[in-house]
């Protein structure tokens, strides 16, 4: 169990961030918002992709005008992120948005700031102050010798006392940077400054795979320590990868409830007897999108495929033309390859609708056996060392001895 970082708590809409809360994902449209419709399809999508809150750049006066009327019908709460005009920080809040991001690299102007903190303040929306390594303010930058940890967190600090002045401590915090070390020393820095919520973050870490592995980097080791409350991976893609990417992390860290599959897979190998990415890769596909929250394998060869995934709730392992299906290590089906991802999913719904119990009660009596003899076969005719690893071992020692 991670033993989570003890912050205040806001709240955004009807999510609680900080304290004892869950740690929330979070991402941003990507449509002009002043398209509500297209806006809306764009949070709905999010949402069901396990979306806690959404953002909305209010960038233009359309923008804010758009929001009046997104805010109404989304089914998450609403943040607007503001740049450089403190005008639409207000008109955002008079279209009745949920939250505020502020970047204090380019809202600098104290009297603007703490007028829109009051005006948060009134409404009880809380801000997050967006502290961002690539707008950082220059006087700040000149101070630390560029953006630093040190840097960072002092542009954070002075916006939380601009905020403090006008007696308003509704605030998160986030510091991003898309250097990996630089946002992670950051945060652990700010961590250690201040007990506000923290929004976790690699800023522009670009497009899927990489900007996923610096995402995951940066925000898996801080949440590892304790440290984030709530996050979002900024990729160049489709926003709802970044909505499940954050849902996956999260649920593979325990922080929070399973609520789709995980799946796991052999590398495959050369006992393997189908095409394991093309079978994974259907698998996941078809039960991702049936929201299915259970632990599934799909293996490759039914020599080890049972016994390496026996904690799995559910399974599958290709032999000779058919898939073994187990249910906690105990096969309970055997049938056609051409049936195994159908199969998966048949009885993935009835786990969920039945209980494991109910399901191993139904298990075929024949299933076991059949799967036993169809694995020694296997091991007869390929032999248990099929990649010739002892051969190497032995020739290895050879070499060694002369």
């Amino acid at each position: 169990m991670i033993d989570r970082r003890k912050t205040r708590q806001v709240v955004v809409g009807a999510v609680p961030v900080g304290g004892d809360a869950p740690i929330s994902v979070q991402s941003m449209t990507t449509t002009k918002t002043a398209d509500v419709e297209g806006t809306l399809t764009q949070i709905y999508a999010l949402a069901a992709a396990g979306c806690d809150i959404v953002r909305c750049t209010c960038n233009e006066e359309e923008a804010a005008e758009g929001l009046a009327h997104i805010v109404s019908r989304s089914p998450v709460p609403i943040v607007a992120d503001i740049h450089f005009q403190y005008k639409l920080a207000l008109a955002a809040i008079e279209a009745g948005v949920h939250a505020l991001r502020l970047n204090p690299g380019n809202i600098r102007k104290p009297a603007h700031i703490k007028l829109v903190a009051s005006e948060a303040r009134d409404r009880g929306l809380p801000i997050r102050i967006g502290v961002n390594a690539g707008s950082l303010d220059p006087d700040i930058a000149e101070q630390f010798g560029g953006a630093t940890p040190e840097a960072l967190v002092a542009s954070a600090v002075r916006e939380l006392d601009y905020f403090r002045e006008v007696d308003f401590d509704d605030v998160k915090i986030s510091v991003k940077a898309s250097n990996v070390l630089l946002m992670i020393e950051a945060y652990r820095l700010l961590a250690d400054t201040v007990d506000s919520p923290l929004h976790l973050g690699v800023t522009e870490a670009g497009p899927p795979p990489a900007g996923l592995v610096k995402s995951t980097a940066g925000i898996g080791t801080l949440l590892a320590e304790g440290i984030g409350d709530t996050i979002r991976f900024s990729l160049t893609a489709d926003p709802v990868e970044e909505a499940r990417a954050g849902r996956v992390l999260l649920e593979a860290l325990g922080l929070r409830e399973r609520k789709s599959v995980d799946l796991i897979a052999c590398p495959s190998c050369g006992r393997a007897e189908v095409d394991v990415i093309e079978i994974a890769t259907a698998a996941q596909r078809a039960l991702e999108d049936r929201k299915i929250p259970l632990q599934v394998a799909v293996m490759g060869c039914v020599v080890n495929g049972p016994g390496e995934a026996r904690d799995a709730d559910l399974g599958i392992a290709a032999g000779r033309g058919k898939g073994h299906l187990f249910v906690k290590g105990k096969v309970v089906r055997v049938v056609p390859e051409s049936e195994m991802v159908q199969a998966l999913i048949d009885e993935a719904e009835a786990i969920v609708a039945e209980g494991i119990d109910a399901r191993l009660a139904k298990a075929d009596a024949n299933a076991e056996a059949i799967a036993a003899a169809e694995r020694e076969q296997l091991i007869e005719l390929r032999g248990v060392d099929v990649n010739h690893s002892l051969d190497k071992i032995a020739r290895i020692r050879e070499i060694a001895e002369d």
